[in-house]
């Protein structure tokens, strides 16, 4: 860290003779001392406390002796101890070394846990929901909070409370499930914990990052009216919970980026719900309004912009990028005003957490609390609780103590994963060592890995079998001198809002690679290109494929005999004219078709054992979104392949969305969801599989029979004609709330008390639940409301109340609901939320479609 200086004549000098300046002192109040600091700090100073990136000191050539909001600290090759010892470290430079000796906040992500080394991983998030349990959302969020705050960590950037409208967003993982509700509640049982414990939390993202299609970051333009009733809920839910953070999205809402969107950002989070706190950009997203949504001309109107509309801090990617934002506040643009107000807000934060006084974090602590034992019995609970049966047809689960020969087939079963945003965890177990472990000596476990879940697609040609030179033009006829020129090491390249190089447009440019492929040992393969089309490639001087059009996006293949060892000129052209390009050079796998070999030896594995388990997964993840919800690669053939077999097959799902199973659905005998199951899945899905527990998650989303339906939610508004297609119903495969059990319950004895109440009454709804089975279990109670006749259209159905229950055989108990102006009122036609009189449907049931008690309660 440099101590080169250089400070604004604005500032209030900082010198011996002052004595202990007012905004050290402790026994002031915060406000004073924040406005103390404030008046001492130089423009370079406070935009600093503005802008927050991964990184650590180890570069010299990083210049931080103007401070920082904070950094994303790695916790290195070390476990909890060393990274808060890093953490101390980094943070004593700032405290002793920079002119003001400002601590900065360390952040990090904790969607499921700290995304660190040494950290427990629990289930991921749509699993937590999945469990419909706030107590034990509430537990592994305090877990989570003391092994990251014992390492010194102040910020997390938690927890997604976007709602899963559209389950083809490949981050659906992320989230609480599609339902205001539900995530509402789960939002307010992760952020107190956090909160409670002096770790700022960062609910995001502001607001619904999910467009048409299902796609991420998509534009939303949707009406004031479904963003209040739909979208806003959760968040306003985690701030009332004590968030002090908000995080906005990379979209743009009703044709304005978010991160510069007046009106969500000062006149809705700030004036009409009264958020103190600091707002933050996702990470590089101030500057799309440049580069993606082309609203601003330049970094310096883009940041004007951004925190006049009431962004407060500028999270970027790395250290250099804030040499851009730097000039644009130094260009004077930006109120004076307007960055101190900014600044305000985050040294408050700073003020509040207690950082000027408790600056370190206690290594011994960290040590403690990170990789308890009793952390991962948490992590092994509430995976099991997550769980959700989907299928158990002659209830073949759970599978017999009898059975002494199981085969266990697919990658998901040995690769343990763990989701998104997740640290490495601490041992984590595969379901095939959960089961063999299960299994013991007494019994033979048989293990195939399938085919995957890829499949035989074409793909890049690895750089191990390339020499290349790129040549870059400003035009896309490839003519003149080309603009710039570089080895490529193969040719994989999305260009969408960045240019391939400096100098060219992100949408007007052409590209030639030139070179040599080696053909590696093994048999002949074709070769091509896949992607937006404006392509041809040569081979030793022919044309092998012409495609030099504009019109899609494609995979062209040509057969082109490759002998082994043999060397070939090479030579790719492409040309983009609209942008949003992606060009990739790719070959076929062997002719020799290992995936289907890959399926027998998993049916012969199948004929020798007494059941199946067939354990298959999906790709998803940030910008990963999906067209097709069935399962990738091969795994729907080979589950019938198996199934096929006779012997009873179940299937274990792992996965944060929705999957189509129209296939396959009707040959197997049980369908396990188990999420990412986190660290401890392996054995807790093993827990399932043989009845150590009895699964009673429910599904926090709705998974559709064909992706035609999408989107589909339960609790849409009624429509001008019907529900269903020509050709397919838009009934859903698995509803809202659904979940199967290895016990019954039977529910009775509905009350509501009183029957009529004003618009600012309540009422208490009542009802009994028994298990009916021979097992002990847990029902999840789910209360719905319908608004019968209303001023304007509501919900067919909206989810007003749960509790999960567990219960003995035969035990029986009272479970009530409070119904009151929180659950009954709406957005009139002129905005303003209100109750009106007239009858609330009551619907009480073990899923949205399966209702079991209904009663009505009256509003005079």
């Amino acid at each position: 860290m440099r101590l080169l200086l250089g400070l604004s004549l604005v500032a209030v000098p900082l010198t011996a003779q002052d004595g202990p300046p007012s905004y050290r002192n402790p026994g002031l109040p915060v406000e004073r001392r924040v406005q103390d600091l404030l008046r001492r700090m130089t423009l370079e100073e406070k935009f600093w406390q503005l802008f927050m990136i991964p990184g650590s000191l180890d570069d010299p050539s990083h210049d931080y002796t103007s401070g920082a909001f904070g950094l994303q600290i790695s916790a290195g090759a070390g476990g909890a101890r060393a990274h808060a010892e890093r953490i101390n470290a980094i943070q004593q430079s700032f405290v002793e070394r920079s002119r003001l000796g400002i601590p900065i906040i360390p952040f990090d992500e904790a969607l499921h846990g700290l995304a660190r080394e040494g950290a427990t991983v629990f289930p991921q998030a749509i699993a937590l929901a999945a469990t419909w349990d706030t107590a034990l959302m509430g537990r592994v969020a305090l877990t989570a909070a003391r092994e990251t705050g014992s390492r010194g960590i102040r910020q997390v950037l938690s927890p997604v409370v976007n709602l899963a409208t559209d389950v083809r967003w490949g981050r659906v993982e992320e989230t609480y499930g599609e339902d205001p509700f539900l995530a509402s509640q789960m939002a307010r049982a992760f952020v107190g914990p956090f909160e409670s414990s002096g770790i700022i939390t960062t609910p995001k993202h502001f607001v619904a990052n999910v467009g048409e299609g299902g796609r991420d970051s998509y534009p939303v333009d949707v009406s004031p009216r479904l963003l209040e009733e739909l979208h806003f809920p959760p968040f306003r839910s985690a701030i009332a919970a004590g968030a002090r953070s908000i995080m906005t999205a990379y979209n743009s809402v009703d044709g304005s980026p978010a991160t510069q969107n007046r009106w969500l950002l000062t006149t809705t989070l700030r004036h009409a719900w009264g958020f103190g706190g600091f707002v933050i950009s996702d990470a590089a997203a101030t500057g799309g309004s440049t580069v993606l949504h082309h609203t601003e001309a330049s970094t310096a109107t883009a940041a004007k912009h951004a925190l006049d509309a009431g962004l407060d801090v500028i999270f970027q990617s790395s250290w250099e990028q804030h040499r851009s934002w730097l000039a644009a506040f130094q260009g004077g643009t930006i109120a004076d005003s307007v960055i101190d107000a900014a600044v305000a807000r985050v040294l408050r934060a700073k003020f509040e957490l207690g950082l000027f006084e408790r600056p370190y974090a206690s290594a011994d602590s960290a040590e403690y609390w990170n990789g308890r034992a009793e952390h991962r019995a948490l992590a092994r609970q509430a995976s099991r609780d997550a769980m959700v049966l989907l299928k158990n047809e002659r209830a073949v689960l759970p599978l017999s103590r009898a059975i002494r020969s199981v085969a266990v087939i697919g990658v998901d079963a040995m690769e343990a994963r763990l989701g998104g945003y997740s640290g490495p965890g601490l041992r984590p177990v595969s379901i095939l060592e959960g089961i063999r472990e299960r299994m013991g000596r007494a019994g033979t476990v048989r293990y195939a890995p399938g085919p995957g879940r890829l499949g035989a697609e074409p793909a890049a040609v690895p750089a191990r079998q390339l020499s290349l030179r790129a040549e870059f033009f400003d035009n896309i006829a490839l003519a003149g001198e080309p603009k710039a020129s570089r080895a490529d090491s193969t040719v994989d390249f999305r260009w969408t809002f960045n240019p391939p190089v400096r100098g060219l447009t992100t949408d007007w440019y052409s590209v030639r690679w030139t070179g040599t492929l080696t053909v590696p040992p093994g048999r002949a393969r074709r070769i091509g290109v896949e992607g937006s089309d404006g392509y041809r490639l040569y081979l030793d001087g022919k044309l092998a494929i012409d495609n030099w059009r504009k019109q899609s996006y494609r995979t062209t293949l040509t057969s082109a005999p490759l002998i082994p060892g043999t060397r070939h000129d090479l030579r790719l052209e492409y040309f983009e004219t609209t942008g949003n390009a992606r060009v990739r050079l790719v070959w076929e796998p062997d002719v020799f078709d290992r995936s289907r070999v890959a399926i027998d030896s998993a049916v012969s594995i199948a004929r020798k054992s007494a059941v199946t388990v067939v354990v298959a997964g999906i790709e998803e993840g940030e910008f990963r979104d999906r067209a097709k919800l069935g399962l990738p690669g091969r795994q729907e053939e080979m589950i019938r392949a198996v199934a096929a077999t006779g012997k009873p097959v179940v299937v274990v799902l792992v996965g944060g969305s929705a999957i189509t199973m129209s296939s396959w659905l009707d040959r197997v005998a049980g369908v396990l969801l188990a999420w990412y199951p986190g660290e401890a899945g392996g054995s807790a899905v093993a827990d399932v599989l043989f009845g150590d527990a009895n699964p009673a998650g429910r599904l926090p989303i709705t998974f559709p029979m064909s992706e035609g339906q999408l989107p589909l939610g339960y609790n849409h508004k009624p429509t001008g004609r019907g529900d269903d297609y020509l050709d397919l119903s838009g009934q859903p495969l698995f509803p809202f709330g659904f979940g199967l059990s290895y016990t019954t319950f039977g529910y009775s004895d509905l009350r509501i008390g009183p029957g009529e109440i004003a618009p600012d009454g309540s009422a208490i709804v009542t009802l009994r639940v028994r298990n009916t089975g021979s097992r002990a279990g847990s029902e999840v109670v789910q209360l719905y409301l319908r608004d019968v006749l209303a001023t304007v259209a509501r919900p067919v159905l909206m989810l007003a109340g749960f509790e999960r229950v567990r219960l003995g055989p035969g035990e029986e108990r009272e479970v009530s609901f409070p119904l009151g102006p929180e659950q009954l009122r709406l957005l009139d036609r002129d905005m303003r939320w209100v109750v009106e009189p007239g009858v609330f449907r009551v619907s009480v049931g073990a899923s949205s479609k399966d209702i079991r008690l209904r009663g009505e309660l009256m509003v005079r």
